[in-house]
């Protein structure tokens, strides 16, 4: 085989392929990004993290001013300019985005706008496309390092890739969707109207996430969700609480359900489906598709390569290492967690893993976090009761309510609860969980105490100021304690 062009060529310059390539060229080793989206950021920047919190906060802060009696205040009626919330968010995500690509054209490594198909294990063909920039249609080009415009197809070889290429919505349930219409995260994150009413379907984070922040916005929103209970993943308890919430908030919330049809009705837009055996109906002015995301890996060849996938998805090892042993995955294309910093982790084991193949390092998850921006925010790291049980893990778990807990009380935040999971013997801190105010703060004290192995007694010695939120985690700890001999 002839030299290859480069050393390492990455393909997706999002979060996950953006830390690849930067490792790697920073190592001295030669490298390419290859980017084939029409946007340049990755989805956290674009249609993810940063847009999606930027609107939830500005329908918490509505809604707080709105519940302003409680506390004497006497706000009156709290209207809403949504060209103005939207346009603010365009601001901040596009400063991120421009961020982003300064990055990409003038780091160490090579960038090219393109679509890459693998021919072989070890060459890509790349096709031009017309992309907009700022409105217009510009021809596809090299960044500044490059030294020629991509006008026609050509090939690119490389020792080693790293597919990066994230993800993408996923199809409806019902084909006959297709013809009905609907949106997805990506249209609802840059709607220039509020639709009257909203049907969404799905319950996981970006579903829950977005029913509230329309129903904020005064929309009349239905949720339909299969599993008994929102956010699944999570332990029944959780879910308990944010569908308490919702309710109380004007949210239709079906929970337990089966997809049956969907039509038209003059403008409206019809759901049919089924609960506890009784067929139901669910009309309103649009449809938000909020079921999940798939791997964005369709287009490109990996057959050709030898890299094997599971329904889409990328199979990678602990090394991240497919079974093409000098292909490597990180990031939403091979999961198992649609997480930016695991992305961003799982990037710098591959690099790593390149440069020192004989010291290999493996991903762990013990340290998992989830964070769903709701109000209450729920999150997690480690072990669940749900996972501890299905895996045959022992543990012990305590919870404490917010309802009974001196800062929440002042912050008349008493929706959900903390909760420790520890080792009956040793006492270790296994996981945590947190349903309540700033949840996706408070849960990192947790993280600390498990990345140094804490026990619960070590964790309820920890001095703790009061009245902070942080001191609720204490009470937990101090019951489990009790509960488990020193050693």
């Amino acid at each position: 085989m002839r030299k290859s062009d480069f050393e390492v060529a990455v393909l997706g310059g999002g979060s996950a392929g953006y830390a690849a390539a930067r490792t790697a060229a920073s190592a001295g080793l030669k490298t390419v990004v290859i980017e084939g989206g029409q946007e340049v950021g990755g989805l956290c920047i674009l249609r993810g993290c940063m847009p999606s919190k930027a609107l939830l906060y500005a329908a918490e802060v509505r809604h707080l001013v709105q519940q302003g009696a409680i506390w004497g205040l006497k706000p009156g009626r709290i209207g809403f300019d949504f060209n103005r919330v939207m346009a603010r968010k365009a601001r901040m995500i596009e400063d991120f985005a421009s961020y982003r690509r300064t990055q990409l054209e003038r780091g160490k490594f090579k960038f090219i706008r393109a679509n890459a198909r693998f021919v072989d294990g070890h060459t890509l063909e790349l096709t031009p496309f017309s992309f907009r920039s700022r409105g217009r249609e510009s021809a596809l080009s090299f960044s500044a390092m490059g030294q020629r415009r991509l006008t026609s197809a050509t090939t690119l070889t490389a020792k080693h890739f790293v597919i990066a290429t994230g993800s993408v919505t996923s199809p409806p349930p019902l084909l006959v969707l297709d013809q009905v219409g609907y949106i997805t995260s990506d249209h609802a994150l840059s709607l220039q109207k509020l639709p009257k009413s909203l049907i969404v379907l799905g319950g996981g984070a970006i579903a829950c996430e977005l029913a509230q922040f329309f129903a904020r916005f005064d929309v009349k929103v239905m949720q339909i969700q299969r599993s008994p209970h929102v956010l699944k993943e999570f332990d029944d308890d959780t879910g308990t609480v944010i569908e308490t919430v919702f309710r109380r908030e004007g949210i239709k919330l079906f929970t337990g359900t089966r997809l049956l049809d969907a039509r038209r009705n003059g403008k409206n837009k019809v759901i049919i489906f089924e609960q506890n055996g009784k067929r139901l109906r669910a009309e309103a002015d649009e449809i938000l598709l909020a079921l999940g995301r798939s791997p964005n890996t369709a287009a490109l060849g990996l057959e050709n390569a030898g890299v094997a996938t599971d329904q889409g998805r990328i199979i990678s090892d602990a090394r991240m290492q497919t079974s093409a042993p000098h292909i490597f995955a990180a990031g939403d294309c091979t999961g198992p967690h649609e997480i930016v910093h695991i992305a961003i982790q799982q990037a710098e084991i591959v690099t790593h893993n390149l440069l020192f193949p004989r010291k290999p390092r493996r991903m762990d998850y013990r340290l998992l976090t989830n964070v769903v921006f709701t109000d209450p925010q729920v999150a997690t790291v480690g072990l669940t009761e749900k996972e501890a049980t299905a895996r045959q893990i022992p543990f012990l778990a305590a919870t404490y309510p917010f309802n009974d807990h001196g800062k929440s009380l002042i912050m008349e935040a008493l929706d959900g609860f903390v909760k420790l999971l520890a080792n009956p013997k040793t006492g270790e801190i296994l996981g945590g969980c947190c349903v309540g105010p700033v949840g996706g703060e408070l849960i990192h004290e947790i993280n600390v105490a498990m990345a140094k192995r804490m026990t619960v007694h070590e964790f309820a010695a920890t001095p703790h100021y009061h009245p902070t939120l942080a001191e609720i985690w204490t009470y937990p700890a101090e019951e489990l304690a009790e509960q488990i001999p020193v050693r």
